[in-house]
């Protein structure tokens, strides 16, 4: 299989936000349920750290499943939150789940070595995020490197739940070729997350400064609030089309390129 072309990420963002507009309040409100139901299970103590990466994958695959409803003309319900749990693959995406959090511990205990663990501290709650803390401190070196160590397992991690559910891959074996998929569009991936860093960084600092001239600037939170929730929901629209583009679509359809075995 050749290089996937680098265009396909911009492709991949304007599918995601063609998928938003024919459900935008459908969608929207799938999300904030997922936020409440984070939010509750937050309040648990000690479970309330550790349940929200570790169901990642579970309810990653409710809005890939809701992309699903929407291009087959369906609607979209919050009650789809439930597709992971009640999927035969729900413990591999637990067990990825935990993967998730072994890498994430990696990544910022790593970090530890560029700034003494003050970055690993704020994450682990032992320090706050103050000046005072920052202060003569290379966390912000500290988060870049933890970030580059954490790449390869995003890379990992990407495909694998779509993977594990829709084709019913062993976890290993997901992560595998998601790994290699990920690596084989990595110009398409550049240009999909460019884009997005452009999107999350250039419109709300646009939005912002003319809302803030023509409204004063009291009014900028309540423009920037619907309009972080609007791009972060296309965001996740947008994940189902990297799939789709990659390994065909769910339900038995014949993959857009197939994977060989890794060199």
């Amino acid at each position: 299989m050749g290089k996937v072309p680098a265009g396909l990420g911009w492709l991949w963002l304007k599918e995601g936000f063609a998928l938003f507009r024919k459900q935008p309040f459908e969608t929207s409100t799938l999300f904030l349920s997922y936020l409440f139901l984070m939010f509750a299970v937050g309040i648990v103590p000690l479970l309330g750290q550790i349940l929200p990466i570790l169901l990642i994958p579970v309810f990653s695959m409710a809005f890939m499943q809701a992309c699903v409803q929407i291009e087959s003309g369906k609607k979209v319900y919050p009650s789809l939150l439930l597709t992971g749990f009640r999927s035969p693959a729900f413990m591999k995406l637990v067990q990825l789940g935990v993967l998730y959090i072994v890498a994430a511990i990696v990544a910022v205990a790593a970090s530890a070595l560029v700034d003494g663990g003050v970055f690993w501290q704020i994450m682990t709650g032992q320090a706050t995020l103050d000046p005072q803390t920052v202060r003569g401190s290379n966390m912000s070196l500290a988060m870049i490197v933890a970030a580059i160590i954490y790449t390869p397992a995003a890379m990992a991690f990407w495909y694998a739940a779509p993977l594990i559910m829709w084709q019913k891959m062993d976890v290993f074996k997901a992560i595998f070729y998601s790994f290699f998929a990920v690596k084989r569009a990595g110009k398409a991936f550049f240009i999909y997350a460019a884009a997005w860093i452009l999107i999350g960084v250039l419109l709300p600092s646009i939005v912002s400064s003319i809302i803030g001239l023509l409204l004063g600037r009291s009014t900028v939170m309540l423009v920037l609030f619907p309009l972080s929730l609007i791009m972060t929901v296309v965001m996740y629209c947008s994940f189902y089309p990297t799939y789709t583009h990659i390994f065909g679509r769910p339900h038995g359809t014949t993959p857009a390129m197939a994977l060989p075995p890794a060199d």
